[in-house]
């Protein structure tokens, strides 16, 4: 939304952004308590964000006027761990490929040819993307040559893309060791949104310097310097629309806004079934929304501790926590009876990724763990209220809470005694703080049908509505950048992209 925002108002458009959470950022936005402050939904950001030429860093350095600066991870920035053996994603495509080897060595073949298969599906994205971005008759004469090639993978899952590499499960288990960072283990994920993820990393990790809140902070001067304006707490109840128009929107106070033209960013699901929800803009219109399902909710704990990262000896790189090496598995057994173990524990070290952190916040770090969480353990307590849901519901916390303290104790012995707060998210807080239905964390779900969904692009059937954001393009703080661009291209009618493209 904030990029689309700033590339419209440079293109001399009037805008008006509206916030309905009291922070800017969405998923990117960061929260205090005591001494401490986290990250709520950004981890780390791949994409050679070290190099200045960099599509990614030009796109960041242009929102931000230059203003947003990262530090780059370790180079170790992924560690795999399973019951029997760890595994280090290095930075690198070549390095990567080298230690996969080292692990795999009777694998080579399958891993060479994975490897390359990543780079042709990664490349070919670009024209599939580049096509939601052109108008009506011409996007949809074009769609088949522009598209097709991508989806000739990501039409496909992941696991099966994998098996026909000949690639054991061990070896697939490790390839996918990063699905949690688009929410499908690998027979349920389109092979496509595993390519681009991957890749994605094969530089490594970079973190925002003075955390993900400064992306929002860095991006809204520029905007408002062209006459934008930003505001927050300010919900929208429903898109206005006559006659087959989108012509404002109503807010949660009762006041109407006027305008030319509407862009949502609040995932399709929101737009189609909250904005849009009366009956004459539920036609046949509309987008078939029904073919497209939410991804997963989560459980995030976060953790505050009473000495530095350093003193502490934590490094930065992320640990990924399995009980097994089929993904597939660990998932259904852990959601047919939660006693089974987590399917996946996420441990990130954001005070260890940040270097501006010890002169904020001297003498203390801080530790994300997440995992998965199912909307409907919550919905006993769907109807309360944020921070006042009753004992029962701070206790069924506490025994998570517990539980994810030990998978960090167990992985990082050494902070044991050194926790002096942690707090837990679950989908009820998603849903309350960023307004996703069932507290999802990655929009829509990754599938190879989401891929093959023709409508998910800015221009909708309703005359000036448009979307934006990560349903369109796909997971992510920089494929929602990159829906940014798409999105203004379509609307001022010329190709953003080439200006970040050199």
């Amino acid at each position: 939304g904030l990029t689309t925002a700033r590339l419209l108002a440079d293109a001399g458009k009037q805008v008006l952004v509206l916030e309905k959470h009291f922070k800017f950022g969405g998923y990117t936005h960061t929260f205090k308590r005591d001494n401490y402050e986290w990250d709520v939904g950004i981890h780390y950001i791949g994409g050679n964000l070290h190099k200045p030429n960099s599509f990614l860093r030009r796109l960041f350095d242009y929102v931000s006027n230059g203003n947003l600066h990262w530090a780059r991870m370790d180079n170790i920035y992924d560690r795999m761990v399973f019951p029997d053996k760890t595994y280090d994603f290095i930075s690198g495509k070549g390095a990567f490929l080298e230690t996969m080897i080292s692990y795999f060595p009777k694998e080579e073949k399958s891993i060479r040819n994975y490897i390359n298969l990543v780079d042709q599906v990664s490349k070919k994205s670009l024209s599939y993307y580049a096509n939601k971005a052109l108008p009506g008759l011409l996007g949809s004469l074009a769609y088949p040559f522009m598209s097709k090639p991508f989806l000739e993978y990501a039409g496909r899952f992941t696991k099966e893309v994998l098996t026909s590499l000949g690639c054991s499960t061990e070896l697939i288990g490790v390839l996918t060791g990063q699905w949690g960072d688009y929410g499908l283990p690998p027979s349920q994920s389109s092979f496509g949104v595993q390519a681009m993820v991957a890749r994605h990393y094969w530089e490594g990790g970079n973190y925002p310097v003075g955390g993900s809140r400064m992306i929002a902070e860095t991006i809204i001067p520029g905007i408002q310097s062209n006459g934008g304006k930003v505001i927050l707490s300010c919900g929208v109840q429903k898109v206005m629309i006559k006659k087959g128009s989108a012509i404002g929107v109503l807010l949660d106070n009762g006041d109407e806004i006027m305008s030319k033209m509407v862009i949502s960013s609040a995932g399709v699901k929101n737009t189609f079934e909250v904005l849009l929800n009366d009956e004459n803009t539920l036609s046949s219109k509309t987008a078939p929304i029904n073919q497209v399902e939410a991804s997963s909710g989560y459980y995030c704990l976060h953790i505050g501790l009473n000495k530095s990262a350093k003193e502490i000896g934590l490094n930065n790189a992320n640990l990924w926590v399995y009980p097994g090496y089929d993904h597939d598995k660990n998932l259904e057994n852990y959601l047919s009876d939660n006693k089974h173990p987590y399917p996946v524990v996420f441990i990130s070290f954001p005070s260890a990724k940040d270097p501006s952190w010890d002169k904020d916040h001297p003498n203390s770090a801080t530790i994300e763990v997440i995992t998965v969480a199912e909307f409907e353990k919550h919905k006993k307590w769907e109807d309360k209220q944020w921070k006042k849901r009753g004992d029962e519901y701070e206790s069924f916390k506490e025994t998570i809470s517990q539980s994810l303290l030990e998978s960090l104790y167990k992985q990082s012995p050494k902070t044991k005694g050194h926790v002096d707060y942690y707090e837990l998210s679950t989908p009820l807080t998603s849903r309350d703080l960023a307004n996703y239905k069932e507290g999802e964390l990655y929009g829509i779900n990754h599938t190879p049908k989401r891929f093959q969904q023709k409508w998910l692009k800015p221009q909708t059937n309703i005359k000036n509505l448009y979307l934006t954001g990560q349903d369109i393009v796909t997971a992510g703080v920089s494929a929602a950048m990159m829906s940014g661009v798409i999105t203004s291209s379509a609307i001022l009618k010329k190709n953003l992209m080439k200006q970040f493209l050199h």
